[in-house]
């Protein structure tokens, strides 16, 4: 079983790409090698492969990232299932998570992140959850994407630190994080995580 994201940027012509595909490969770069985990194709559509149960932590942290940028905002859709051919180029491999990222990609409409997954409980369940947790995450400013992707990039540092790291206060980090939601969504995130690995 794998998980294969797909995902473009909403309203990329708002924004210079030297602005967010520095940014965005350098994500990428994180969960594995380019063409054969990632590629980046028509200028501002990508796919990325990743074990199941890193696949939502890989979302948030490119949604985090991208958000950091004014003005855009990026689609993203998880497809579980097995792969059954395997192309030096991650776009021309196939099988059902292909099919499922493909199909979820296709149908978001009013939603910029949801799972296809052979498991449709799991799916009806994670969807709903996913659709709240875009009611804050949807409307993060750049300043609540960079401290949460920081956060994530650093999961072991406290909040003084990450507090020197990005030049602000203690204080600044408590409050920015509260509104950013970042206990619910590590309550989110480790469901998920839990939940992916009964399933697989």
């Amino acid at each position: 079983m794998i998980s294969i994201i797909t995902g473009d940027i909403i309203n990329s012509k708002e924004s210079s790409p030297q602005n967010w595909l520095e940014a965005l490969k350098s994500i990428l770069n994180h969960f594995g090698e380019t063409p054969s985990q990632w590629e980046i194709y028509r200028g501002d559509s990508f796919q990325l492969e990743v074990a199941p149960g890193e696949a939502l932590h890989a979302c948030i942290l490119i949604k985090a990232t991208i958000k950091q940028f004014k003005n855009i905002d990026v689609r993203l859709a998880i497809g579980l299932g097995k792969k059954s051919f395997t192309s030096k180029n991650i776009t021309e491999s196939n099988g059902e998570a292909f099919i499922n990222s493909g199909e979820c990609f296709e149908n978001l409409k009013k939603t910029t992140l949801a799972i296809k997954s052979p498991f449709t409980e799991f799916d009806t369940t994670i969807n709903i959850m996913l659709e709240l947790a875009q009611l804050t995450i949807n409307h993060w400013t750049s300043t609540s994407a960079t401290l949460i992707k920081t956060t994530l990039e650093h999961p072991n540092y406290n909040q003084n630190e990450l507090a020197e790291l990005l030049d602000k206060t203690q204080g600044n980090i408590s409050q920015g994080l509260k509104r950013a939601g970042l206990d619910e969504l590590n309550k989110l995130l480790n469901y998920y995580k839990t939940q992916i690995q009964n399933l697989c």
